[in-house]
């Protein structure tokens, strides 16, 4: 197969993790493509390929003759797509983008508009992988996940080709937080790493949020609409109240490059109780923190207004900016830039706005910056990835896995 073939087959599979998962993985089915995938990679050659109790896939490459003193690099990619989008039942296809408006469903009206997605104008005239406008395709990370084996098969078939010990790793849960909690760095084996999750061509990044989970529960007081005067405390008009309180500015929808934001994300409840769910999210530590504390001032804030115990706040850590992880490698950088440069692709070193299994595996010893996969509105039923972009990730790859190290 090659990387398309490979990448359509992936999508094929619904491997959405949930965020209210208990298990790990949070849902079984990404062990699925785990089972596919560590097949895969055995029939290609690789050693010790194999998905572990916990949907982990492992495997490596050993060194070409002659190379075995090369420190080993790993390859990392995520098999869970987001829970922000339907994604069972992926229709994907190629279509040949000839400009304007492209049609993913024109009898239901469904279209990726271009006023909406200023990158489609970069790809006139090439063949796009889309959906029919129902579902999310899947490129974050099976285009990762399509890259790195088709790298590998490459490398398989061309045995004349030096290279190090080449590790490799896809990882479940991703998308929910959780991507790198079991992660077997020591057993991984590789000295530094790269995730291969990014966007478009060109991509490089070293920098990401630093990012919390908050969740809010508010309790109210209920009583029949006829006689609560005086007496009700509607937990749903609270919440509202709570949202009102933080900077309504700060949001994904007004922010861009190091601008953070609290992301609001559910709302559930009644009257006698709501729930709330927000992603907080501050490039700097300072930043970070501070934003946290404002969230602990609007509960304190509706606790004065209606009574201690009212409204709880419970804000979970998941992961830090690793830039200052990166910094004493920034080989790693000159390396992937050195990489695209030579495959004809102008390198873009972007931050991320959101966060890898790099971020966390960086901060417990495993250098890990994070490259491009070509793809294009992820998370979104608008999502979409050039067949270019797909092609030429794989001979970024591979150079980058041959170059002299």
């Amino acid at each position: 197969m090659n990387v398309t073939e490979r990448f359509l087959h992936y999508v094929s599979y619904d491997t959405q993790s949930d965020p209210d998962g208990t298990g790990t993985p949070t849902t079984e089915k990404q062990k699925v493509l785990g089972g596919v995938l560590a097949a895969e990679l055995s029939q290609l050659g690789l050693q010790n390929a194999h998905m572990d109790e916990m949907g982990y896939v492992y495997a490596w490459l050993p060194a070409t003759p002659g190379r075995e003193g090369v420190p080993c690099v790993g390859l990392i990619a995520h098999m869970d797509t987001s829970p922000d989008a339907p994604g069972d039942h992926v229709k994907a296809r190629v279509v040949r983008y000839s400009g304007g408006d492209l049609a993913l469903d024109g009898e239901r009206g469904i279209f990726l508009r271009q006023a909406e997605c200023e990158s489609l104008a970069r790809y006139v005239g090439q063949d796009l992988i889309v959906t029919d406008g129902t579902t999310l395709l899947g490129a974050d990370d099976k285009a990762g996940v399509a890259e790195i084996v088709s790298a590998l098969a490459y490398l398989t078939e061309h045995p004349e080709i030096p290279h190090g010990r080449i590790a490799v790793a896809f990882t479940p849960d991703e998308e929910v937080g959780y991507g790198a909690g079991h992660f077997d760095v020591e057993g991984f084996g590789a000295a530094v790493a790269y995730t291969v999750d990014g966007g478009e061509l060109g991509e490089l990044e070293y920098e990401n949020f630093n990012a919390a989970l908050a969740s809010v529960t508010i309790h109210g007081v209920n009583f029949h609409p006829g006689s609560a005067k005086g007496k009700m405390k509607n937990a749903l008009l609270m919440a509202q109240e709570f949202a009102a309180l933080l900077p309504a500015g700060e949001t994904p929808a007004n922010t861009e490059g190091y601008e953070g934001f609290y992301h609001f994300t559910r709302m559930e409840g009644c009257e006698s109780e709501a729930r709330m769910r927000y992603l907080i999210r501050d490039f700097s530590g300072e930043g970070f923190q501070k934003r946290k504390e404002t969230m602990g001032r609007a509960a304190e804030e509706l606790n004065r207004r209606y009574g201690p115990g009212t409204v709880e706040v419970d804000i979970r850590d998941q992961y830090y900016n690793m830039r200052e992880k990166i910094e004493p490698h920034m080989y790693l950088i000159h390396r992937a830039k050195a990489a695209m440069e030579a495959s004809g692709v102008l390198p873009q070193e972007v931050p991320i706005r959101g966060g890898t299994d790099g971020a966390q595996l960086s901060y417990r010893g495993l250098p890990c910056p994070n490259l491009c996969t070509g793809g294009v509105n992820f998370h979104s039923v608008y999502e979409y990835i050039p067949v270019s972009a797909l092609q030429k990730m794989v001979e970024i790859l591979i150079r980058l896995l041959t170059v002299e190290r």
